[in-house]
């Protein structure tokens, strides 16, 4: 008995491929600040806007470089270079607002120059050297994306936006 055209072009496709393991990554967007390299979880950051006039405030602790109107919004804007220890940003024409927020907080931090969204394999995040430095409770993780590439440390957005509010208002 001859076989239909149908069993024919089953018997003659290929195998098919087995289902390849999913690598789990995490999408992360990425900014330097001075000679930093920084990352946050992208679903922590709301939008890049242009840095405008900035309303400096009394008896803030210096890592708050003041306020601006964001959308209607007070929106108070961190310099993390300072709030990290490791120097301090300045403002000019090229520098950038991330709006990221974590729960109720939202705040604008410096950017000297964005880099972009990027994945990285969660299996590449490597933990955060111990340095004593200070700083490095507010991180998660470092990568490298590859040998020729800058260590870029990865942000606790939430524990960060937390300590800084709590260093900001007294209790």
């Amino acid at each position: 008995m001859d076989s239909t055209p149908l069993q024919r072009a089953l018997e003659a496709a290929p195998e098919r491929p087995s289902a390849a393991k999913t690598v789990p990554d995490r999408e992360y967007f990425c900014f330097k600040a001075g000679d930093l390299h920084l990352a946050i979880a992208s679903e922590h950051v709301l939008e890049v806007v242009r840095s405008g006039p900035l309303t400096p405030l009394p008896k803030v602790p210096a890592f708050i470089l003041g306020v601006c109107a964001h959308r209607g919004e007070v929106l108070p804007v961190l310099d993390l270079l300072r709030f990290l220890g490791k120097g301090a940003v300045r403002i000019a024409g090229k520098t950038r607002l991330v709006v990221g927020v974590s729960g109720n907080y939202v705040a604008g931090i410096v950017a000297d120059a964005v880099t972009g969204l990027r994945r990285f394999r969660l299996a590449d995040i490597h933990p955060v050297p111990i340095t004593g430095s200070g700083g490095s409770e507010h991180l998660l993780g470092t990568v490298r994306p590859d040998p020729a590439a800058d260590i870029i440390l990865l942000l606790d957005l939430a524990k960060l936006l937390h300590s800084a509010r709590q260093r900001a208002v007294p209790r």
